[in-house]
């Protein structure tokens, strides 16, 4: 299974340290995946507690299990869509998401309906990606698989649906936060111990299918082997690591 853990581990460190989780929080973390952040919330909302919620029960499965071998009896887990699930009104203080709130439907009713989870005053703190053009993750893996065609449209929204920071400023805006700040964060992403592991983690991702939907099935093969080379050139001793680009994110509900 690929590891969005590891993958994310740098832009981790920046969500973690802006949310700034006080022993007492309430904490809510949209779109938790693997429940990660949900953990690490939980253990420092030690007198407090956290609800991880995402639309992903096979992920969720794995967020318990990992939570209950960590012996954290403060955080809970629930599949949930955030833009349409009933929270408990102004039940939390704090709200968290890495990468997680890209994909709704309706963005602007989905925070408005996160805003009445949380109390007057209470924080949002979220990594969204920036442009697709502005990743060299993107770019590097469609150049390989795909040459110097452009993006196809697709690509400019799904998981960069908030890329513009004007977009993003007025769907929170009009959703009820105030005092929005966005911030230009870039760190690298890690794809895998080698290029090898990185190839496969990649092929489990379907990412080729997602960066080149426009390539026919008669050249993945070639594809898959210029995706390789791309990969080992990208390789460290650290493991295979590519540039990217993400917007930290805080606003306030003004309840």
């Amino acid at each position: 299974m690929f590891d969005y853990d590891a993958e994310l581990v740098r832009y981790n460190t920046h969500l973690q340290a802006t949310a700034g989780i006080q022993p007492g929080d309430q904490v809510l973390d949209l779109g938790c995946g693997a429940g990660q952040t949900s953990r690490q919330a939980a253990r420092s909302a030690r007198a407090g507690s956290v609800v991880g919620v995402d639309v992903s029960p096979d992920m969720l499965v794995r967020a318990r299990r990992l939570a209950d071998e960590e012996g954290l009896g403060n955080v809970t887990f629930e599949h949930a869509d955030a833009q349409t699930h009933r929270f408990e009104p102004q039940g939390f203080t704090l709200a968290i998401s890495r990468f997680g709130t890209m994909f709704f439907a309706d963005p602007v009713a989905a925070f408005a309906n996160i805003g009445s989870a949380l109390r007057p005053g209470a924080r949002l703190v979220q990594v969204v990606w920036q442009s697709a053009d502005r990743q060299p993750w993107v770019t590097a893996i469609r150049g390989a698989v795909a040459g110097d065609r452009p993006l196809p449209p697709e690509l400019l929204g799904g998981p960069f649906s908030l890329a513009d920071p004007a977009v993003l400023d007025g769907v929170l805006a009009q959703a009820g936060f105030v005092e929005v700040e966005i911030t230009d964060v870039q760190e690298p992403i890690h794809y895998g111990s080698d290029a090898t592991k990185a190839h496969e983690a990649l092929t489990e991702l379907g990412m080729i299918e997602f960066l080149a939907p426009d390539l026919d099935a008669a050249s993945k093969p070639q594809a898959r082997d210029r995706l390789r080379t791309v990969l080992e050139e990208n390789e460290t001793s650290d493991g295979v690591w590519f540039d990217s680009a993400c917007w930290l994110v805080t606003a306030r509900w003004a309840g």
